[in-house]
C-alpha cells in the first residue's frame, strides 16, 4: 500500500517528530530508529527536520500539539513495564496528525484498545501477552505497517527498515542513499516482508491449516496456486481457508498470496541482475503488464522505476561532516 497519506508530512517545515523512549537507549529497536533519523536531521537541516526525544514522564507534562508524528518506543523485553500514567501517555500521542508505536510499544497501543481493526506489526515475541482487547487489532506478520495515520513496526533490526522507510518517503531516495552508505545498509526491506517465524508463533499449534496454507504459497512463487488448489491440499474449503485468512490476516488468500509474490519481485529487483521480465516470470506473471499494474498497485512505482532506484548513484554532496 503506498505512503500516499503519511508523504503529505514532508510539506511541513519542519516537521517535527517526537520520539518516546520508554525503554532502554542502548536497544537495537531505540537505535535502529533513532539514528538514522538523527542523520536525516542533520542532512536536510532543522529548517526541514526537527527530532525531539522524551522519556515517558517527560511527555506527559508538556504540550505536544505542535507534534507532527509521534511514536512510542520499547523494547520487547519491556512488554509487561508500562508507563504508570501509560494511559495519558497514550492519549497525547494520538493528539498527534501520525502516530504509533514500537516494539512493547505497538502492544501498549494495542491493549489499550486504539489499535481496533487497524493492521498492526507487533514483534512475534508478543504475541503470546495478546488480550482480550488488544487482539481487536487487526496484526500482520510483517515488519512494519501504515494504517491510514497509524504506524507500528515490530523493533529489532525492522526498526532500521521502518526508519530508512520514512526517511525515503518523507524526503526521498537520496537522502536515504546517503544515510544507508553511513549506516552500511546494502537493502531496506519493504514493510510487506515478513518477520520470519511470526506466523508459526503465533498460529502454529492452534491454526496449523492457516500455517500450512501459507507454507505452500511461499513454496511456490514461480507457479501460483489457485485458492482451490491450497485448499485441498490442506484438507480444508476454500470457504474455512478464507474464513481463516479474513480473520486472521485481514486479507483474502488470493491478495496475500499476490503480496508474498510481488514482494518476492521487489526484492529480486533490488538484489539480483535478472530483467524485470524474468524477475515477472520467476513471481508468477506471465504478463509484463499485468506485473507492472500489480506492482505499481501495491509500492506505488513501477518495477522499472524500482530498478532505476537501485542504480542511482547517491547525490553529490553525500559526506556528513
Amino acid at each position: 500500500m503506498p505512503l500516499t497519506k503519511l508523504s503529505r508530512l514532508a510539506q511541513e517545515k519542519p516537521l517535527r517528530v517526537l520520539l518516546i523512549n520508554a525503554g532502554e537507549p542502548d536497544t537495537l529497536t531505540w537505535s535502529g530508529l533513532y539514528q538514522p533519523l538523527r542523520l536525516a536531521a542533520k542532512i536536510v537541516g532543522p529548517e526541514r527536520l526537527h527530532v525531539d526525544v522524551r522519556s515517558p514522564d517527560k511527555f506527559v507534562g508538556g504540550d505536544q500539539s505542535h507534534w507532527h508524528l509521534v511514536l512510542l518506543v520499547a523494547d520487547e523485553a519491556q512488554a509487561s513495564l508500562k508507563p504508570a500514567n501509560s494511559r495519558k501517555l497514550i492519549e497525547r500521542c494520538r493528539a498527534a496528525p501520525f502516530w504509533g508505536g514500537v516494539g512493547a510499544g505497538v502492544l501498549w497501543l494495542a491493549d489499550a484498545g486504539v489499535l481496533n481493526g487497524v493492521r498492526t506489526a507487533l514483534p512475534w515475541a508478543l504475541y503470546v501477552d495478546v488480550d482480550s482487547i488488544a487482539d481487536h487489532a487487526l496484526f500482520t506478520p510483517h515488519l512494519y505497517e501504515v494504517d491510514e495515520h497509524r504506524l507500528t513496526c515490530c523493533g529489532g533490526a525492522a526498526s532500521i527498515d521502518f526508519a530508512l522507510t520514512l526517511v525515503e518517503t518523507l524526503f526521498g531516495a537520496g537522502v536515504q542513499a546517503q544515510i544507508k552508505e553511513t549506516l552500511c545498509v546494502d537493502r531496506v526491506r519493504g514493510k510487506e516482508e515478513r518477520q520470519r517465524v511470526a506466523l508459526q508463533a503465533r498460529f502454529g499449534a492452534l491454526q496449523p491449516k492457516l500455517t500450512e496454507a501459507v507454507t505452500l504459497m511461499e513454496s511456490n512463487i514461480e507457479e501460483p496456486l489457485s485458492t482451490d488448489d491450497i485448499a485441498n491440499l490442506v484438507g480444508i474449503s476454500r470457504r474455512q481457508l478464507e474464513r481463516l485468512f479474513k480473520q486472521y490476516l485481514g486479507s483474502l488468500p488470493s491478495r496475500y498470496y499476490l503480496e508474498l509474490r510481488l514482494q518476492r519481485s521487489r526484492q529480486l529487483l533490488l538484489d539480483t541482475h535478472y530483467s524485470i521480465v524474468q524477475v515477472g516470470l520467476m513471481c508468477g506473471f506471465s504478463s509484463g503488464s499485468h506485473f507492472s499494474t500489480a506492482f505499481g498497485a501495491l509500492f506505488g512505482h513501477t518495477p522499472r522505476e524500482e530498478r532505476q532506484r537501485k542504480l542511482a548513484p547517491p547525490p553529490l554532496g553525500s559526506d556528513l561532516n
